[in-house]
């Protein structure tokens, strides 16, 4: 069967984030590590949705070049009618590292749709896009993205830039349009014809409610779906709010359920996590699972020994709910970031740690940190096995290691979940 959507994530977490909304709205969905073989497609008949997970949001230009294109062109050859390139809803990229204007030109050279959808608002995420702005929700506060105190002191790409267009005006010298809210509740459709006749290469939708999802979702497929001749399948960019959006036209058009069950999230009596995020949330949620009867052993970047830390952290497991590794306890304070390195490092200790316990439930805090550390694991693929906080869901491995085969595993960005994000992982919520 032809498959409805699929898509590349840019790393690991936003990936995982997508594979949720996809198959909570009922879509079978799958997530592989690297571009996948006609045999690894055959364990999955009936995928309506196909992704790719990547790592371009810690990468420059010319690794895109390289390393972009076979990978579209695998996602272009599955045959759905469009393919999103996802990106983390708090947009942060630089014409240097994750260049979002880079991946868009070279998703627009592949696909050959004349324009390229972008759509960044993610209200379920508290993300929105007013007037071309973005904002982003931090203690309960709205910011916009250039005043967040988190992202716009990102140690690798700060947001400095709240108006999407100027941001990406900085990567890629490509024209672009906009449809705003005025736009999306009075007249979508004419506002987007008369935006066309401008010839852009790409526009952007704001978001702020399921309301401006939906006509953007309806546009957006409207256009694609019914396009004949080259430029089917089609390339678009977003985060998981562009997800959403055709979700909610699909179901509204009756391609898929109108409801669906979730799977429900066993208990587990134990878990192992690690961490390299340097982000403020999860250094809460790492000091509440130490004053919560977890483990918690720190990985310094040059550390010698690894096999007595892994023996350490495996004698953790008999008397604690969870050990986790980590790299960080907050921000970096100037030190720099070493992402791949540490990222690769702390996989290969949670692989070692999961084949000497047998712990089928893990996590990995930090976007980098994911994207570098679950290509150590030996997972071909990811599926849903249920919902745990907006963004990370519980997902479940394929392995040919019989050790890693089945386990249950989440991804978490440095600014997703609850204090006792942790905990929710170990109890299923």
């Amino acid at each position: 069967m032809t498959p409805l959507f699929s898509w590349y994530g840019d790393d690991f977490t936003g990936s995982t984030d997508a594979l949720e909304v996809l198959a909570s709205a009922g879509l079978e969905s799958v997530l592989f590590l690297a571009p996948p073989t006609p045999a690894q497609l055959a364990q999955f008949p009936h995928a309506q949705a196909i992704g790719i997970a990547g790592e371009s949001r810690s990468r420059g230009p010319a690794w895109m070049d390289t390393c972009l294109p076979p990978v579209f062109e695998s996602l272009r050859a599955i045959g759905a009618p469009l393919t999103q390139y996802k990106v983390c809803s708090t947009f942060d990229s630089s014409p240097e590292t994750g260049s979002i204007g880079r991946a868009l030109e070279i998703g627009r050279q592949i696909f050959g749709n004349p324009w390229v959808p972008i759509a960044v608002g993610a209200p379920h995420l508290r993300r929105y896009v007013v007037f071309g702005n973005l904002f982003a929700v931090s203690d309960d506060q709205n910011h916009r993205i250039d005043r967040h105190p988190t992202m716009s002191r990102h140690p690798v790409t700060p947001m400095d830039e709240g108006d999407l267009r100027r941001h990406l005006a900085r990567q890629t010298a490509l024209p672009l349009g906009h449809l705003d809210l005025v736009a999306l509740r009075t007249n979508p459709q004419a506002a987007l014809e008369q935006a066309l006749t401008h010839n852009p290469a790409a526009i952007l939708f704001d978001g702020l409610f399921d309301d401006s999802l939906l006509e953007t979702g309806r546009l957006i497929w409207q256009h694609y779906s019914k396009t004949p001749g080259p430029e089917k399948p089609a390339f678009c960019v977003g985060s998981s709010g562009l997800t959403r959006a055709l979700m909610l036209h699909w179901r509204e058009a009756g391609l898929i359920p109108a409801t669906h069950q979730l799977p429900v999230v066993i208990e587990s009596n134990r878990m192992v996590a690690i961490s390299g995020s340097c982000s403020p949330v999860t250094e809460s949620q790492l000091h509440w699972a130490m004053q919560n009867g977890y483990a918690a052993l720190p990985v310094h970047p040059d550390s010698t020994g690894l096999e007595d830390l892994v023996t350490q952290a495996a004698e953790a497991t008999v008397h604690h709910p969870g050990v986790i590794l980590y790299t960080a306890l907050g921000p970096l304070n100037g030190a720099p970031p070493r992402g791949e390195s540490l990222g690769e490092l702390l996989g290969l200790l949670l692989r070692d740690l999961i084949r000497k316990t047998g712990i089928r439930r893990a996590a990995v805090a930090g976007g980098d940190t994911a994207s570098h550390a679950v290509r150590q694991l030996g997972i071909d693929a990811l599926t849903f096995a249920g919902p745990l906080s907006p963004g990370s869901p519980l997902c479940r491995a394929t392995s040919p290691d019989p050790a890693l085969d089945g386990l249950e595993i989440t991804l978490k960005g440095g600014q997703v979940g609850s204090t006792d994000f942790f905990e929710v992982v170990r109890k299923g919520k």
